[in-house]
């Protein structure tokens, strides 16, 4: 037993000796340790100038803001609304003057369905604080709608619009507001905007750069949510409507704007009166572009901007009661 003892002492004392002479040797060998070591110091100095990067952003002022260009270097929105008297006209006018007042350098040309101006429309135009053009022109008896028949029978606002696009090319005949059409070079873009339509002010922003005829979606038209253009890679490839979708430009009036150059480079090009039900804008447009380079707008035609809403015909049940009472409202009350 004491045999084996010591022989075990033994073997362990020579292994302890062989460690430690090899831990000796290894001594003067040269580390592999060192690049990792090096590559992690990098690492920590690099987060250390990276704070400090930040905390120097930190304690630098803010970049101060943006300046949008002065009014006098955007584009002129020439905004063109035929309108005609009844009982909200004057309430559909008030609401579509207030947001056309949110939009710099804008420019109404409000055409009236008379023959002349009209008191009260001429007092909204006066009050609106408005650059305006009044214009005013008579829609023929033949193109007028008789009794009964529906909206869609006969196109409305056909001599209203063509009378505005005569005075842009300077007709004359301006009624009151600026009296001289936009002299040769102006820049601007040209929107038919009807009085009773709802618009978002964003829309404005987005058709003032128009270089030929750009295009968006009219939400709560044509018996759909909305209708408009179908784009793919940046260009119109095709319309989302329901009714007639072969038209050559199933847009709504509400759904496209003209650069004003165009307009003025296109003398004979104005809306038709005897176009066919739902052609009355491609009546225009057909002479001015080609369906291909239309320019989408509002996100790619994503966004809808405009609403193609109606107010409600007032019922004046009560009123008609009264009237044969002898106790009618007082005429001299503007409504």
């Amino acid at each position: 037993m004491k045999l084996k003892l010591k022989n075990v002492f033994l073997a362990y004392f020579l292994v302890s000796i062989a460690g430690l002479l090899y831990a000796l040797v290894q001594l003067g060998q040269p580390c592999d340790c060192l690049p990792p070591l090096r590559a992690a110091a990098e690492q920590l100095r690099q987060k250390d100038l990276r704070i400090s990067q930040l905390q120097a952003d930190l304690r630098r002022p803010p970049p101060a803001p943006a300046q949008p260009p002065e009014p006098e270097a955007l584009p002129t929105i020439y905004v063109v609304t035929p309108t005609y008297a009844r009982l909200v006209q004057k309430a559909e006018l008030v609401r579509l003057s207030q947001t056309l007042s949110l939009v710099p350098r804008l420019h109404w040309l409000l055409v009236e369905d008379a023959e002349g101006p009209t008191p009260l429309v001429s007092g909204l135009l006066a009050a609106s604080g408005l650059l305006f053009t009044h214009l005013a022109v008579l829609t023929p008896k033949a193109q007028r709608l008789r009794e009964g028949e529906p909206g869609w029978v006969r196109p409305r606002g056909v001599e209203q619009r063509n009378r505005a696009l005569d005075w842009l090319r300077g007709g004359g005949g301006a009624v009151g507001g600026e009296k001289d059409p936009p002299p040769p070079g102006t820049r601007g873009v040209v929107y038919f905007a009807d009085d009773d339509n709802t618009y978002s002010r964003e829309l404005f922003e987005e058709m003032r750069w128009t270089r030929g005829v750009s295009v968006w979606p009219v939400g709560l038209v044509g018996g759909l949510r909305f209708e408009g253009p179908r784009v793919q890679d940046g260009r119109v490839v095709g319309f989302h409507t329901a009714w007639e979708p072969n038209r050559p430009f199933p847009l709504d009036m509400a759904g496209f704007a003209v650069a004003l150059p165009l307009l003025l480079a296109k003398p004979h090009a104005q809306f038709d009166a005897s176009a066919p039900r739902g052609h009355l804008e491609s009546s225009l447009l057909s002479h001015l572009v080609d369906p291909k380079d239309l320019e989408p707008r509002a996100a790619n035609c994503t966004r809808v901007l405009v609403w193609h809403t109606r107010t409600e015909k007032p019922k004046m049940k009560q009123e008609e009661q009264l009237q044969r009472q002898g106790r009618g409202s007082d005429p001299a009350v503007e409504v």
